[in-house]
């Protein structure tokens, strides 16, 4: 049987043609660069025979010219990427501006005066966080001086203020109670097994009195109090409240540390002093 050969597929190729009229053209414009080109070398060439202070004038206007383009090519694109860090920290503010405000958290207790004696079984909102509730020993120590001043105010001190931090003298928190007595506290934040003890109340006591003028001080802290110290605190007449007293403080179970204070100047620096002697 016979196999036909395979047909080569035809394709069709543009052919060009030749015109006169094109090439004549085409060489008669590359002789016309030519002649110029030509032309501007040997002008180039009679004035650096002739004069050759002007060529190497020409070249340096030539070479500032080069820095020159290349200096403004520069400080275009540094232009460029401030123009950009420019408008990146406009669309950051602008977000910022428009991002809803995150307040700072102010303390675990909301800070609203309460009349415990006007209140009512009925009144009385048994949804409302309680010490068991909230973890004093898992704040930080400045948030842990803002709820004891949240306490104060929500009790009805007036003139409540942090002034907890370096050069503090002793004093986290300053109020007048609603009796109109200044109030002075200060507040360890320690663990269950860091009790405080007599250095910090000696601390506090050579203070709270003669420097901050208080008509009640007061230790509020998270743990408890070893018996030295509160054998000075008695002494002086500085209240002390530990961790179970200040759940009960919180929920309204027990008093406020005011109810119970000694009068003023019944102890006060002297009986201080007097402990301090002892100690």
């Amino acid at each position: 049987m016979t196999v036909p050969a395979p047909r080569t597929a035809f394709v069709k190729r543009r052919r060009y043609r030749f015109d006169l009229r094109s090439t004549a053209l085409f060489f008669v414009f590359l002789a016309v660069v030519v002649s110029v080109l030509g032309l501007a070398a040997r002008v180039a060439a009679g004035a650096v025979e002739r004069r050759p202070a002007w060529v190497f004038v020409l070249v340096l206007i030539g070479v500032a010219a080069c820095l020159g383009l290349r200096r403004r090519w520069r400080v275009a694109g540094v232009a460029r990427r401030a123009a950009a860090a420019l408008d990146e920290a406009a669309r950051e503010a602008a977000e910022q501006l428009e991002a809803p405000a995150v307040s700072r958290r102010r303390s675990a207790v909301e800070a609203v005066p309460v009349d415990y004696d006007a209140l009512t079984p009925e009144e009385v909102d048994h949804d409302a966080p309680t010490s068991e509730e909230f973890d004093y020993a898992a704040l930080t120590p400045e948030e842990f001086e803002e709820a004891i001043a949240a306490l104060c105010e929500r009790d009805g001190c007036s003139g409540v203020e942090v002034v907890g931090g370096a050069g503090d003298l002793g004093a986290d928190v300053l109020a007048v109670t609603p009796d109109g007595r200044r109030i002075i506290v200060q507040c360890k934040r320690y663990d269950a097994s860091h009790r405080v003890g007599s250095q910090d109340l000696q601390r506090f006591g050579g203070t709270c009195f003669t420097v901050h003028e208080a008509d009640i001080a007061v230790l509020v802290t998270t743990s408890d109090f070893t018996a030295p110290a509160l054998e000075y605190a008695e002494q002086c007449g500085i209240l002390c409240v530990d961790g179970e007293t200040l759940e009960a403080w919180a929920d309204g179970t027990g008093p406020r540390p005011w109810d119970v204070a000694p009068e003023a100047g019944t102890a006060g620096a002297a009986g201080c002093e007097t402990a301090g002697a002892g100690f």
